[in-house]
């Protein structure tokens, strides 16, 4: 049996013999939004003519002129596709990427995901959806890159929850025996990433891995659902970027009727990585209310839900609090989302409503939180992240999360731009 998710692709890869794929790879486009110099360094290490940096827009430079930069990216798409890429028909890529933040392996399989499949609306019951809340506004400038574009190059990664590592894992022991595809260190501190082929047998053997995890009667064994369709895989990054192929698909769709369904826009490149790899490691992310009074924000909670300042006997979600003045501890009884972090945003965000004078911001680290909430008018909570052998159940439960639920490691550590797809005839 074959699965209808995950495919093999017409993989294309640069010309080594007019590249330095060292010069040609950058990291996605959604990192280092605030740090125009990044890119500027990017920019020089890159090659002039032959580079990732050519056919992307990053989004520091989003708020410039797109329809120029489109162009630009367009004209840039078309010349590769006739001077540089080679075509490597039918092929996933098992990926090795050696991250700078702490030495270890990410381990990915690059193939082709069918958005028929997908769906990034909050509820879905699609074998892929988003981990966390779509933002719908982001996706029209995105579009306006993809929608002319003759190529794509995927900074997507997904998951699969694969506690027992039948999919990717196993091929980790052949790689000795595969063909490399190429072996390098990342620009601008970016690690090292090694890619190998993949044959006809080791794909059938992940196709029926991958059905495994599909079968209904064994996904709501394991998550103790009643489901009538299989989360297969979960969006870990580039939720936006997957998003924005599924709205040009579906675009193309409404233009041309069922021929789309036969289009080279019906899928998308992405990396699939079992979220239980060593390398996937969560850091929770905490939530600080500025410019107002901290007493409203706990006067509010308590009309909000059930809340207690002492320990109770029954279900119940733990925050700590700390303010310019004071510090403690608030429980949440009888919680009704799946997280800490979804019962709190879920009151913040009606909180908003009521006083939308109020700032909210998304803090990483304890100390850094504790530092921020000690200025005036401003309260910090502190709790406990998801762990990510929660993440399947808690999409499953709740829908796609709040955003700013999880941090998934360094910038350093995203996914760099390498192999790409024709997306256009």
């Amino acid at each position: 049996m074959k699965n209808n998710i995950f495919f093999p692709a017409d993989i294309l890869l640069p010309d080594c013999q007019k590249v330095n794929y060292e010069k040609f790879s950058v990291i996605a486009c959604d990192q280092y939004t605030s740090e125009p110099e990044y890119w500027e360094n990017v920019k020089k290490s890159a090659d002039e003519k032959y580079s990732a940096y050519n056919i992307i827009l990053p989004e520091v430079y989003l708020s410039s002129d797109v329809d120029a930069y489109t162009k630009k990216i367009t004209a840039n798409m078309q010349d590769y596709l006739k001077n540089l890429f080679f075509t490597y028909g039918n092929h996933m890529i098992y990926v090795e990427r050696t991250l700078p933040s702490n030495g270890k392996v990410r381990r990915g399989i690059v193939g082709m995901i069918d958005l028929e499949a997908y769906d990034y609306n909050k509820g879905s019951t699609s074998a892929i959806r988003a981990t966390e809340g779509t933002v719908l506004e982001r996706i029209p400038p995105r579009v306006k890159i993809r929608q002319d574009a003759a190529l794509e190059s995927p900074h997507v990664m997904l998951f699969c929850d694969d506690p027992e590592k039948t999919v990717i894992e196993p091929i980790a022991d052949k790689k000795g025996t595969l063909e490399k595809a190429y072996d390098f260190d990342l620009m601008c501190g970016g690690g090292n990433i090694k890619g190998y082929f993949l044959s006809s047998k080791e794909i059938k053997c992940i196709d029926d891995a991958i059905c495994n995890l599909a079968d209904i009667d064994k996904f709501n064994a394991k998550y103790g659902t009643n489901e009538e369709n299989a989360l297969v895989f979960a969006v870990g990054d580039g939720n936006h970027s997957l998003a924005t192929a599924k709205a040009c698909y579906e675009n193309l769709k409404n233009k041309i009727g069922d021929e789309a369904k036969n289009s080279l826009a019906r899928y998308a490149l992405v990396e699939l990585v079992n979220i239980h790899d060593e390398s996937i490691e969560f850091e929770p992310i905490y939530r600080i209310i500025m410019n107002v009074e901290p007493i409203k924000v706990i006067n509010e909670l308590e009309k909000f839900c059930q809340i207690t300042f002492e320990k109770p006997d029954c279900k119940y979600y733990k925050y700590d609090f700390y303010t310019e003045e004071e510090s403690g501890e608030i429980y949440i009884k009888n919680p009704s989302s799946a997280l800490p972090v979804g019962e709190l945003q879920n009151f913040l965000f009606e909180f908003a409503k009521k006083y939308p004078e109020c700032e909210i911001d998304y803090i990483h680290g304890v100390e850094n939180l504790k530092t921020l909430s000690k200025e005036e008018y401003c309260i910090g909570f502190i709790f406990d992240g998801m762990r990510k052998d929660e993440l399947f159940s808690s999409v499953i439960k709740d829908g796609a999360l709040p955003r700013k639920t999880f941090s998934m490691g360094h910038a350093d550590d995203k996914r760099f731009y390498l192999e790409c797809r024709k997306i256009a005839d």
